[in-house]
């Protein structure tokens, strides 16, 4: 998938997120760990937002890639970015969830990270 049609993807998922009263805080957040795609406020709730669009299922289900690895470094730049914003990381609330936009059906799955 082409960086543009990844975008197109988070963009889609940002005006659903928004659509049920989701806001924006930041969008492709950078460290060393990995980039964070959306992060936006639910009520009194952080919420890091991994977006995974797939055009089909020919190589997998776009949940697939949300591996093992690819949370601890989710979870790390989450941590970073917290700690950044002078936040405690143990004392905010906070959950990660995950968009999968695959053959034009988004699911938003919430609180997903092990």
């Amino acid at each position: 998938m082409s960086v543009r049609q990844g975008n197109a993807g988070e963009d889609e998922a940002l005006r659903y997120l928004e659509g049920q009263g989701l806001k924006l805080i930041t969008r492709n957040y950078r460290t060393r760990s990995g980039e964070l795609d959306l992060v936006m406020q639910d009520g009194d709730t952080l919420v890091c937002i991994e977006v995974k669009c797939r055009a089909n299922a020919d190589y997998g289900n776009a949940l697939d890639y949300v591996t093992a690895a690819k949370q601890r470094r989710l979870r790390s730049a989450f941590t970073h970015y917290l700690v950044t914003q002078g936040h405690n990381p143990s004392a905010v609330s906070s959950r990660f969830d995950v968009i999968s936009i695959q053959s034009g059906i988004l699911n938003w799955l919430k609180n997903v990270m092990i």
